[in-house]
């Protein structure tokens, strides 16, 4: 019968292979905070500019384009490592 071959502790290992989830490439964070922050100043314009912008015709649809935004970066923190 043939022996099954043993790992020697001297061979590198490959640390996604056990399971491990690789880390987030750079631009991951800041892209994710970015998301967050353009959803909020969307939001913040449209209140402070008494509904003119950002996009005037959608009237209250603002609100729910900047909560989607921030949507977006929300779930980007789940897959954050």
């Amino acid at each position: 019968m043939a022996r099954a071959k043993t790992r020697s502790s001297s061979e590198p290992r490959d640390e996604t292979a056990r399971g491990e989830a690789a880390p987030n490439p750079v631009w991951f964070k800041p892209v994710m905070f970015g998301f967050m922050l353009v959803g909020l100043a969307w939001i913040i314009v449209f209140y402070l500019s008494g509904q003119q912008w950002p996009i005037a015709q959608l009237a209250n649809w603002n609100i729910a384009i900047g909560f989607g935004i921030m949507f977006i970066g929300f779930l980007m923190t789940t897959r954050w490592r």
